[in-house]
């Protein structure tokens, strides 16, 4: 039977995500606009949203923390450019983004001495061979995926190599263990629901140390360069940008780490994802035709949640045959109104791909299961 009921929100993209539950227009209504982002109250709103970042998420007072052009790419970007190089490098792949980033180390940087540790769709590489005496790129959470890092103990506490992690749809969402990780990125498009463009990089002591005795053999280009005169450049960690942000952006950022506080920090996002996370798998389990992407129930991403189709009739299919299934399926969604951009990622197996971060009600989720039921059976038909 078609369902009656429906979600109040379709939005179920995993980016940019769903703003936070009753978010309007009139929530940017104290941006700083038409100010330089230089002037006073400019860079006060700026550090604001450095300020409360640190409070919500627990991040050391010693690690430094600097908001970037061009998303968690461009955060990501500025890393690799600027701390690569001084030792050898383990790079961990399981998905598209974790690929791009071995991509980048050994054909644009072109770095010799690098290991890839790479793994199928649904999987994790072996992280025990992750050497502590290497510099390590890994993604917390593999957004394409669906598959996160179970923990942070592989992790070794007396590591001399630095841990650059992209935890762009874990932060937020996911406990990260701050005293394991050296580099840090997110973008505020994700848990919080932003707006797109700025990146956030946080940095520990360990890896100013790197910045400030070790010199990359390549040029680095204005948007990337975090020391001058071999000095960490520190007017970046305290709101004075590289480059000019939008201040509505910012304002934005802000409404969401204020929404966050409001309902109890940290923990209250992390149970909201995880409450999400936990209705989907509630009805995999009794849902013969979909799965998880995701092998073990302890690597299933609460936020970006992918589902694959295992109804016998579309395994027995091609790939080009499971893929129009599920084409199928997100189009009869987004018809309905249901769920838009609920598409698996365009590089990953077939499916679903729905996002459970913390603006996600549960509800929202719970109206959407039975939709997702009809619209198979249709697609079936």
């Amino acid at each position: 039977m078609k369902p009656t009921s429906r979600p109040n929100s379709p939005n179920f993209s995993s980016g940019p995500c769903a703003k936070r539950p009753g978010w309007s227009l009139d929530a940017l209504s104290g941006a700083c606009l038409g100010r330089s982002h230089r002037s006073k109250p400019g860079k006060a709103k700026l550090q604001e949203v450095i300020d409360r970042s640190r409070a919500v998420l627990g991040i050391p007072a010693d690690y430094r923390i600097g908001i970037v052009a061009g998303s968690d790419t461009g955060a990501v970007e500025m890393a690799l450019w600027s701390l690569l190089g001084a030792r050898p490098v383990d790079l961990l792949a399981w998905e598209s983004f974790g690929k791009d980033w071995v991509t980048d180390v050994t054909k644009q940087l072109k770095l010799k001495d690098v290991r890839s540790l790479t793994a199928g769709y649904g999987e994790l590489p072996d992280l025990t061979q992750v050497d502590p005496a290497h510099d390590v790129v890994f993604t917390w959470n593999g957004t394409t995926s669906g598959v996160r890092v179970p923990d942070g103990e592989w992790i070794a506490a007396d590591r001399t190599g630095l841990t650059i992690c992209d935890a762009t749809s874990a932060a937020y969402a996911m406990d990260l263990p701050w005293p394991k990780l050296d580099v840090v990125t997110w973008s505020w498009q994700k848990v919080l629901g932003g707006e797109a463009a700025h990146g956030m990089l946080v940095l520990s002591p360990r890896a100013v140390e790197r910045l400030e005795s070790y010199k990359p053999a390549w040029p680095l280009p204005k948007l990337f360069r975090m020391t001058k005169d071999g000095k960490i450049s520190e007017g970046i960690f305290k709101g004075e940008t590289i480059n000019t942000p939008s201040m509505l952006c910012v304002e934005d950022a802000l409404d969401g780490l204020k929404w966050a506080e409001g309902i109890g920090g940290l923990p209250a996002l992390i149970a909201r994802s995880e409450a999400n996370l936990k209705a989907i798998a509630d009805w995999q389990a009794k849902t013969p035709w979909v799965g998880f992407l995701a092998a073990l129930p302890e690597t299933r991403s609460c936020t970006s949640i992918c589902l694959k189709i295992v109804d016998p009739r579309v395994t027995a299919l091609d790939t080009a045959g499971q893929a129009e299934v599920a084409k199928k399926l997100a189009a009869v969604l987004e018809k309905e109104g249901v769920a838009l951009d609920a598409a698996a990622y365009r590089d990953a197996p077939p499916g679903l791909r729905i996002w459970g971060g913390a603006t996600v009600e549960t509800a929202e989720i719970a109206a959407l299961l039975p939709w997702l039921d009809w619209a198979f059976a249709e697609v079936m038909q």
